[in-house]
């Protein structure tokens, strides 16, 4: 976006409210830091898909990978000295571990079936993962451990098992089973939604946690309670259960933003909430959200020509076949077949646009849109993107499929979430 000021004047006001602005988000931190871990001096954390470390008491990072490959699952070992994570660097996902202070990445798994880092034993000698590798007849996870010394990995158990932590002893296991397919899938309540195991790793007995068919992921053994996030009340928050007295409790009580993460050490949790990364002292519930400022050179933040030939769907002609429609990338584009330009009619950075028609005549263009950031809405906008689209509510349905516009041009019907079949008439917006 281009800015002009008519005159003089208004650029020294302008400068404040652009260093105001830059001080603020200074003093915030940089947002997007995922996966968090936390020992008693140190973060780890992913962002850019690198790993990076920071002290518990300072704002500054400090770059452990940088490669072109995806890094993920960043876990300290029990001493706090070494980091295990999961990266593709090789193809697919497989172990590494890592010092602290940085240094060459040590591989430990090279099975092409992948591996992907869950944690560590309680005495710091093995890193627990999970892989499908040797189930069928259709793969499932199961989790392993691996000596940082290297070797063969050792199977943990027979269970289905995407994800665990030890108890404190190291005699059980809290499990969660599931390698669901869509985790962020708010107040989803389907069969991915298993209770979370106790699994006793000698006799291989079981214990179910409390469960309503909702989304428990994520569990940890602290002490003596286990924690995981769930969506008991529609937004992903923090609870705990403790194994002696079978009580469950909620610990926050987030409206809003879902917890996106949850790691913990000792007496401390740590999550990732709103883009940001927080803490909390379990024993006096105070939470603080970190300030980190992550520098370095991000070559994939660069504005830069893109091919999306690759990812375009939801391609139409238009009834005058002299256009095409797409979406690719959240937005909405139509290209000439011939002469013409090419045009993005939602240009929407943040937004997710999709499955556009076009109308009977060709005049106009429909499409879904979650811009308000709750539910998606269906946008009516001019073929040549130069009008404000109209916005109308598809009502209590959270997503929509297959958008048809009637031939008289004045419905649209649509299949929702709950699978049926609606539509909207659009002179009564209903």
């Amino acid at each position: 976006m281009t800015l002009k000021f008519k005159t003089q004047h208004q650029t020294p006001i302008l400068t404040v409210l652009f260093l105001f602005t830059s001080i603020l988000s200074f003093a915030q931190g940089t947002r997007l830091l995922r996966s968090p871990d936390i020992s008693a001096t140190h973060i780890t954390y992913t962002y850019g898909s690198d790993i990076w470390v920071s002290a518990l008491n300072s704002s500054d990072s400090k770059r452990i990978t940088s490669t072109a490959a995806v890094e993920s699952n960043p876990y300290f070992s029990p001493d706090g000295n070494w980091i295990a994570f999961s990266s593709n660097r090789a193809g697919t996902n497989n172990v590494y571990v890592v010092s602290k202070n940085g240094g060459e990445p040590k591989r430990l798994t090279w099975h092409p079936s992948g591996s992907v880092v869950r944690g560590w034993t309680n005495d710091g000698k093995h890193i627990l993962f999970a892989s499908n590798r040797e189930t069928a007849p259709r793969p499932y996870n199961r989790l392993y451990t691996i000596s940082v010394e290297g070797g063969a990995p050792q199977l943990l158990t027979k269970q289905w098992s995407n994800d665990g932590s030890y108890s404190p002893d190291g005699t059980q296991l809290i499990l969660d089973k599931m390698d669901r397919w869509d985790e962020e899938w708010r107040a989803y309540r389907g069969g991915q939604n298993t209770p979370l195991i106790i699994l006793d790793l000698k006799t291989q007995n079981e214990v179910l946690l409390p469960n309503e068919k909702t989304t428990d992921i994520q569990p940890m053994w602290l002490g003596e309670n286990i924690y995981f996030l769930s969506d008991r009340d529609l937004v992903a928050n923090i609870w705990s259960f403790n194994p002696k007295t079978k009580s469950i409790q909620q610990i926050t009580t987030f409206k809003g933003s879902d917890v996106k993460w949850l790691s913990g050490n000792d007496d401390t949790l740590i999550y990732e909430r709103d883009g940001y990364l927080h803490t909390m002292n379990i024993s006096t519930g105070k939470h603080t959200q970190l300030s980190i400022t992550v520098v370095g050179d991000f070559p994939w933040s660069e504005t830069k020509w893109e091919d999306v030939s690759n990812s375009t769907r939801s391609a139409s002609l238009s009834p005058n076949g002299k256009r095409a429609i797409m979406q690719s990338r959240g937005d909405i584009f139509t290209i000439p077949v011939e002469f013409g330009d090419s045009r993005n009619i939602t240009e929407s950075s943040g937004t997710a646009d999709r499955r556009p028609i076009w109308s009977p005549k060709g005049d106009k263009i429909a499409w879904f849109s979650d811009a308000d950031r709750k539910n998606y809405a269906l946008m009516i906008s001019d073929q040549d993107g130069l009008s404000k689209p109209e916005t109308i509510s598809i009502g209590e349905s959270k997503l929509a499929w297959n958008p048809t516009w009637s031939p008289d041009g004045k419905h649209i019907a649509f299949v929702d979430d709950d699978v049926r079949l609606r539509f909207v008439n659009l002179e009564t917006k209903k």
